[in-house]
């Protein structure tokens, strides 16, 4: 363990000059009653943008609770003599497993595609009290760009518009000089969604929305600007736009016993007809 330690520092340093990760054999980093943890293992597990002291940090927790796994493994098979319940167990499992995979997917590629749109329009409308704004809804644009950029004057003047043509200019001019762009007059999406790009600092984040549909925010390094085209604050109407992916999981959850079933039903027909069931009295 003290020599796999030791071979860290080399370890991150070749990591960090962004030294070649592909290899024809995997290198070993450490060694336990047989088991072997790689250095390509390793790396996989490495958060990308750690410091070279984090990286050390993580890396020495890795291998001691990868050792501890590996310790811990051997002493219970030693001392849980009974590999077959194991094995049950683990089949069982895996049993569960497939067959629930399998009526995911089955449900994903036919029942899914049963749900028309007229079907969630209807139920979105008998079953209004079931969609309310649980959090603020925006449309608008968004644009983070840093103090350095050109013409922000023209990008603010833009941002007020709200014209297709001041859009284009907008996108244009995103291509090259904005770190952040994002066009969502077309859609719902959460305010804290958009928001959270903000170093915005308020009490009540929804009278703030309500009130303020242009907002400019600037720090050490970047401006940001929010326009808001459309604002829809908890407690109100979901829009079905909005609604739609709730709806069909909600369609789909009500058929998918009855689906389920039926196809059980189905298959156990099926083999009797083909004699594939056969009981021994």
């Amino acid at each position: 363990m003290r020599i796999a330690e030791t071979l860290l520092l080399s370890l991150f340093l070749f990591a960090s000059c962004g030294g070649e990760r592909e290899h024809k054999s995997k290198t070993p980093l450490a060694e336990v009653e047989g088991e072997v943890l790689s250095k390509e293992d390793l790396l996989a597990s490495l958060p990308s943008n750690l410091s070279k002291k984090d990286s050390l940090l993580f890396a020495k927790r890795y291998i001691r609770e990868w050792t501890e796994e590996v310790l811990l493994y051997n002493k219970a098979k030693i001392n849980i003599p009974d590999n077959e319940k194991i094995d049950r167990l683990v089949e069982n499992y895996r049993k569960a497993l497939m067959i629930h995979t399998y009526q995911q997917e089955l449900i994903e590629q036919k029942l899914s595609k049963e749900i028309t749109e007229e079907e969630m329009k209807g139920y979105y409308q008998k079953n209004k009290a079931l969609f309310v704004v649980e959090r603020p809804l925006v449309k608008g644009l968004f644009m983070k760009v840093p103090l350095s950029a050109p013409r922000i004057g023209s990008v603010r003047s833009l941002f007020k518009k709200n014209k297709q043509d001041a859009l284009d200019k907008l996108e244009k001019y995103s291509f090259q000089n904005a770190v952040n762009y994002d066009y969502f007059c077309d859609r719902w999406v959460l305010a804290s969604q958009i928001t959270d790009k903000i170093p915005l600092k308020v009490s009540d984040l929804e009278s703030y929305l309500d009130k303020n549909r242009n907002i400019e925010i600037k720090d050490t390094a970047y401006y940001y600007f929010l326009n808001i085209k459309e604002y829809l604050r908890t407690g109100v109407q979901e829009p079905f736009d909005y609604a739609r992916p709730k709806i069909k999981d909600m369609l789909i959850n009500l058929r998918q016993v009855n689906f389920m079933q039926k196809m059980k039903n189905d298959l156990y027909r099926e083999a009797l007809n083909e004699n594939k069931i056969k009981h021994n009295n």
